[in-house]
């Protein structure tokens, strides 16, 4: 039998569910429109469902040897940079979780102040511009490699583990990197899921560092080139203006289609960390 569901239930339920609509329908719609023949399209008389089913947009975005490089330096910027991010936040925020540490509440004031007053893009852009970080792969990944608020996140659950793990693992002689390396950081799984995904999403959406540190096109990544797409209305000069016969129609095919190949892979990560993500959203979250 099923269970009586209450009026609040029902109105979650009727909220998430019109959540999910608003958040899937332009997804479908780009799909459904990079999918389609140009003559509904150029009647404006694609929904939801592809008509006309047409493959002539991916095989144009796909063959163009600057998405594939983009690709690449996204990719790169986003493992990398991932990588980075989670070795300096987790060591940092082991650190301050310690209560032995010395100046740990100074320290940890500090770091907070920066999340809510920041020297701005002009400061920064000239301490990355006198490292010699401008046009290089450093200066896609080191500006942004802290994020305050994931560090007070991971802080916040590793003072949550029990101190009887710790001093355990002091009476079997390990030393401060070796409790965290065997102990702290095989409980904090979850937590290291989701902060990487969080750093991982903002790398691969990353568009500001590449307009202020990039000069060199071949280190462009995809959001880049969407935006130029975007701006330019083609992805490469040549055949793209001629295709259907209305260019403003089919460059915004070109567009979804474009939009799509970008979003894509980092929407395949999710299904793979999902089961981490709703402890790690916990992260903080008062225990009882």
């Amino acid at each position: 039998m099923f269970k009586k569901l209450s009026l609040f239930q029902i109105f979650s339920t009727i909220v998430l569910l019109i959540v999910v609509v608003i958040t899937l329908y332009p997804f479908v719609h780009m799909l459904a429109v990079s999918l389609s023949g140009d003559v509904y399209v150029m009647r404006n008389q694609v929904s939801i469902f592809p008509k006309g089913l047409n493959f002539k947009m991916y095989e144009i975005v796909l063959g163009d040897p600057k998405i594939w490089t983009a690709y690449k330096n996204t990719l790169v910027y986003t493992v990398l940079g991932t990588l980075i991010a989670m070795v300096v936040t987790s060591m940092g925020a082991y650190a301050l979780s310690r209560p032995n540490m010395a100046f740990r509440t100074p320290l940890t004031m500090i770091i907070v102040f920066t999340m809510f007053f920041s020297g701005g893009m002009i400061p920064t852009f000239l301490v990355v511009r006198s490292l010699g970080l401008v046009d290089t792969l450093w200066g896609m990944v080191l500006p942004g490699a802290v994020s305050t608020w994931n560090l007070i996140l991971m802080r916040t659950f590793f003072s949550g583990i029990p101190r009887e793990l710790e001093e355990s693992g002091r009476m079997d002689g390990l030393n401060d990197i070796g409790i965290f390396l065997r102990i702290i950081v095989p409980l904090s799984k979850a937590s290291f899921a989701t902060i990487a995904l969080f750093y991982a999403v903002g790398l691969w959406n990353n568009f500001i560092f590449p307009l202020l540190y990039l000069r060199s096109q071949d280190m462009f990544p995809l959001q880049v080139l969407l935006r130029n797409l975007v701006l330019a209305g083609s992805v490469s000069s040549g055949d793209v203006t001629r295709i259907g016969g209305d260019n403003q129609i089919v460059e915004e095919s070109l567009k979804f289609a474009t939009i799509m190949v970008s979003t894509l892979p980092i929407l395949i990560v999710y299904p793979f960390i999902q089961k981490y993500f709703v402890k790690g959203a916990m992260i903080g979250a008062v225990k009882g």
